[in-house]
């Protein structure tokens, strides 16, 4: 018997979520456990051709926003059906969650999971309340468990007394840290040739889709600071997303264009951490901060915002956290402190990420757990 799994996403870009479901999946038993992705767009997204490689399938809706609530239940429950039967349905859309646990309840799915990977959204206003307050109770009742990357992010989907039920589930999140702690040193020097990099540049990281929470234009007012404390600095600049022309203007505008590096999306981000000195993370809300978890198994010293939680810290002294409103000037004197004094210890990163539970291993077992299969 295969026991197939249903996840509930808005697509598979590539984002902390996406990554981390991709990573348990090509690490599972495929023959024994298939994950098929229900996507809320008719996009193609960025994972699609490796999941139809590793087995699963693509089901494809459209979002709340052309079908409403009652169609979307109505279309969800048809899928399941084609599709079925599911272990269990695990989703992953925020408040939207509801809509499919109503689904796989009406479609007598016995393992109905809601999970939360972020502490906020950009969405405001009395209409954004209500709606919060119905998702939040249709998740409630229609969901047998609840998991969240950090309490916090639990606390925004479910509500602080729900995350002292039994049906909450903390759930660390996983990376394949290996290969990034063991990075290829050639590769790594290759990486850095192509793009310019000097031995004595500091290399200034981020990772991150350009969205307004990952408030990347902080990062670029940080530069324009430093380029002019010290001409060898180098800020890498890796992912994508809908402001990349603002930040390429803006760029333009501190006079700062040959000191950022636009990488796009790469899948060598274990070459390009190994690449940085410190990793500069200052957003405006964020889940956990998957990356946050990369950037530490590469041994980078990380500069982090108050919206960063402290379940991203492997308490191994590379975690530092700034308030947002102390201004990018602090922000770049904080840079220049912690560059001085960077040291790294392999042995140590890889214990602490045994210790935290963010092992393979741990990972893959717990969430078969969760969805009561013998691993």
């Amino acid at each position: 018997m295969k026991y197939k799994i249903l996840h509930v996403v808005g697509g598979m870009a590539k984002g902390g979520t996406e990554t981390m479901l991709m990573n348990i999946y090509r690490k599972i038993d495929r023959n024994k456990i298939q994950f098929d992705f229900l996507y809320m767009t008719k996009e193609e997204t960025y994972y699609d051709k490796e999941i139809l490689a590793l087995g699963g399938n693509i089901l494809r809706i459209d979002s709340l926003s052309i079908l409403g609530i009652n169609k979307m239940i109505t279309q969800i429950c048809e899928c399941i059906k084609k599709n079925g039967p599911y272990t269990a349905v695990h989703a992953h859309t925020l408040f939207n969650c509801g809509i499919a646990m109503i689904a796989a309840r009406k479609s007598g799915v016995e393992i109905r999971i809601s999970h939360s990977h972020t502490t906020s959204d950009n969405e405001f206003g009395f209409m954004r309340k209500v709606y919060i307050n119905i998702m939040r109770k249709l998740i409630l009742d229609n969901s047998t468990k609840l998991l969240a990357c950090s309490d916090l992010a639990g606390e925004y989907l479910f509500g602080l007394e729900n995350i002292k039920s039994d049906k909450y589930i903390m759930f660390p999140n996983l990376i394949e840290y290996d290969e990034i702690v063991n990075a290829n040193l050639e590769s790594i020097n290759i990486f850095k040739k192509e793009n310019q990099i000097k031995e004595e540049d500091l290399v200034i990281g981020h990772i991150g889709t350009f969205k307004e929470s990952k408030n990347q234009n902080f990062l670029l007012e940080i530069v324009s600071i430093l380029k002019d404390k010290n001409k060898n600095i180098k800020l890498l600049l890796v992912g994508d997303g809908k402001l990349r022309n603002k930040l390429e203007i803006r760029c333009k505008q501190l006079d700062i264009n040959d000191f950022v590096i636009f990488t796009g999306i790469r899948e060598d981000v274990n070459i390009i951490l190994n690449s940085m000195d410190i990793f500069v993370f200052p957003s405006t809300f964020e889940g956990l901060g998957l990356v946050l978890l990369e950037a530490q198994a590469a041994g980078l010293p990380c500069i982090v915002s108050e919206a960063i939680q402290p379940e991203a810290d492997l308490k191994i002294g590379l975690f530092n956290k700034l308030n947002l409103s102390n201004g990018p000037e602090e922000w770049a004197n904080k840079i220049m402190e912690i560059y001085k004094n960077k040291e790294t210890n392999k042995q140590k990163i890889l214990s602490a990420f045994d210790k935290q539970g963010y092992s393979t291993e741990k990972c893959i077992s717990k969430l078969l757990s969760i969805y009561e299969i013998e691993y």
